[in-house]
């Protein structure tokens, strides 16, 4: 579903590129609805929930855009007024600084396209090993503030009950031998994503030790999302690749990084096990734990 994220990211991404057509400056077009350079960056950034259709129209005649591209921007303003607070607000002070932007994206996405070198995707984690991740990356996080993320990560999955969502992870074999949490946890992590990977709308891939030399090796950890046509406007909102990092996330849009982060997927996916094969060696590393 296209939530109001998307809405806020396309009416931004319009905003900023009629904005240089008309070689305004983000300040001038600050001084024209009365407000912040610091709010107009988050309008253009997509992070601003709510824009006045007051503002809209200002920019709109500053701009000198069109009616046809001011209708679509009218729209999208539109559809962010009335959209559903989104149900991870409430959570928002205990989640990792930005992370809410993230969960936008993921819930408005249609597809994921996910590697991962070493940690299960935290939309496939089991709540224990949720917990195990939170307390190795951040010892002092509070218990209780522990458990809200732990939360967030199993309302996260609820997006894999609607079939037309598709995940397509490819994970290196890494993720399966790194005993986070210990082994009774690592054992029943594995065969979630074992069970998983028998819904039609999940495939689950591994990159095992023996495979050939991939760019795997190279390239981090990384979910590229796509996303459906925003439902008022009919726009297509273009991918993004978002890139998960101890010292902060990084969002790359640019259609030439997109295009190689695609090519780097597709790549690792070559050398990977057959989704069949690849629930075996899930199985399997979870009956080792089991011993």
């Amino acid at each position: 579903m296209a939530g109001s994220t998307l809405s806020s990211r396309a009416l931004g991404r319009l905003l900023a590129q009629y904005r240089k057509r008309a070689g305004l400056t983000v300040y001038a077009a600050a001084q024209i609805v009365e407000t912040s350079i610091q709010t107009m960056g988050r309008v253009e950034d997509g992070v601003k929930s709510k824009v006045p259709q007051l503002w809209i129209n200002a920019l709109s005649d500053a701009y000198r855009v069109t009616s046809d591209e001011r209708r679509v921007m009218i729209g999208l303003a539109q559809e962010l007024a009335s959209a559903q607070k989104n149900w991870w607000r409430p959570y928002s002070d205990g989640l990792k600084l930005g992370f809410d932007y993230y969960i936008g994206l993921e819930e408005a996405a249609r597809k994921l396209l996910v590697w991962k070198v070493a940690v299960v995707p935290g939309l496939l984690q089991t709540p224990e090993y949720r917990r195990a991740v939170e307390w190795i990356e951040t010892p002092a996080l509070p218990a209780e503030q522990v458990e809200r993320r732990v939360e967030v990560a199993l309302l996260r999955q609820e997006r894999l009950k609607d079939s037309n969502f598709e995940v397509d992870v490819v994970l290196s074999e890494m993720v399966l031998r790194d005993q986070l949490g210990g082994r009774g946890v690592m054992a029943s992590q594995l065969r979630k994503l074992a069970d998983l990977a028998e819904q039609p709308n999940v495939s689950i891939r591994v990159v095992p030790f023996d495979a050939p030399a991939h760019l795997g090796s190279l390239v981090g950890s990384f979910v590229l999302l796509e996303f459906p046509r925003l439902p008022a406007t009919g726009l297509q909102e273009p991918p993004v690749v978002y890139v998960e990092e101890y010292a902060g996330d990084l969002y790359m849009e640019r259609e030439h990084e997109v295009v190689r982060y695609r090519d780097a997927f597709c790549e690792i996916s070559r050398v990977a096990l057959h989704p069949e094969p690849s629930r075996q060696l899930l199985l399997s590393a979870a009956e080792e734990y089991d011993q």
